[in-house]
């Protein structure tokens, strides 16, 4: 039974990554590739694989950050969106674009990386302090926190004239990724593998503090491992490809009504259903109206919309 639910998985992957190879403007196919047409090539290796990899790369590295996230804030409403890391990640955008203008993206990335991690930290050390931790409540402030930052972004790319610039990245949208250009998302890896090698710390910081230290472990120091994990996800997403919203929300919370609330178990599974979400959600929004894009932020809102407003309910069913 299990080597059939591996098989699925990996079928199922592999007939969507073939299809996100095979949609494209271009009336190309693999076949011209593998009979050595140059243009074809070209577009394969400069575009459509660039893109696969990051649309894999983002999808699990999202995941993963909201599963962190969940896990260090005690609440499964928590993610990077629902949290305002995203929101001092685009903060951290556009102040790099005022300030550092065209510095090399690593550059970039340590400001974007420096106001998530801030940003993050601080809405946790509030968190931390709230007596009454309501599930609905927790990323009702994030979300406020997240709309204060994105309020202070807003005026400061009215000051320096860069609104139009920071609006294209509030909406994601894989068909700038090209190579040479998405390499930075390649954190994500090292983020998910730390994510499961500190999987059973993450699990007992969720219980709580006084559990966390009963056990011998350093809660705060756990909890800012976290936040620098997300923080990796969240910064390269942003700024390779824009904001997906919901994403890390949605995804734990699908795996964990299925297959229990085990981290460690959960993690990969995690990753693989966040690939298939942004690939599917990817592929839909570049048939909708082909040979045009629908941006797959639309498409992830609507569904991740849908399943929020599910999840509250169930939860108050649940109480």
């Amino acid at each position: 039974m299990a080597i059939h639910k591996y098989l699925f998985a990996l079928v199922l992957l592999g007939a969507l990554a073939v299809s996100s190879l095979l949609i494209g403007a271009a009336n190309i196919s693999l076949a011209d590739v593998f009979r050595g047409d140059e243009h074809a090539y070209s577009i394969y290796v400069v575009s459509r694989i660039p893109r696969l990899i990051a649309i894999m790369l983002a999808g699990a590295g999202l995941s993963v950050a909201g599963l962190i996230m969940q896990q260090i804030v005690q609440n499964r409403f928590a993610s990077p969106s629902t949290t305002g890391t995203i929101d001092c990640a685009l903060l951290g955008y556009v102040v790099g674009l005022i300030f550092l203008g065209g510095a090399s993206q690593w550059a970039h990335l340590g400001v974007i990386f420096t106001f998530s991690v801030a940003g993050t930290l601080l809405f946790v050390r509030f968190l931390q302090r709230l007596q009454f931790k309501n599930a609905v409540l927790v990323p009702l402030i994030g979300i406020m926190y997240g709309n204060v930052v994105s309020a202070l972004t807003t005026f400061i790319a009215y000051k320096y004239d860069l609104v139009q610039t920071m609006s294209s990245w509030t909406v994601a949208n894989f068909a700038s990724v090209l190579q040479g250009s998405y390499e930075i998302l390649y954190l994500a890896i090292p983020a998910c593998l730390l994510a499961y090698y500190y999987a059973s710390q993450f699990s007992a910081a969720s219980v709580g503090e006084s559990f966390a230290k009963n056990i011998g472990l350093d809660y705060q120091k756990i909890v800012f491992l976290g936040v620098i994990l997300v923080a990796v996800s969240a910064s390269t997403v942003v700024m390779i490809v824009g904001v997906i919203p919901f994403l890390g929300l949605i995804v734990p919370n699908i795996v964990s009504l299925f297959m229990g609330d085990n981290m460690k178990k959960i993690l990969p599974w995690t990753a693989y259903w966040g690939v298939i979400l942004v690939l599917s959600s990817d592929i839909l929004g570049r048939v909708i109206i082909f040979p045009y894009e629908m941006p797959i932020s639309m498409i992830i809102s609507i569904f991740g919309g849908a399943v929020f407003i599910y999840l509250v309910l169930r939860d108050k069913a649940h109480a």
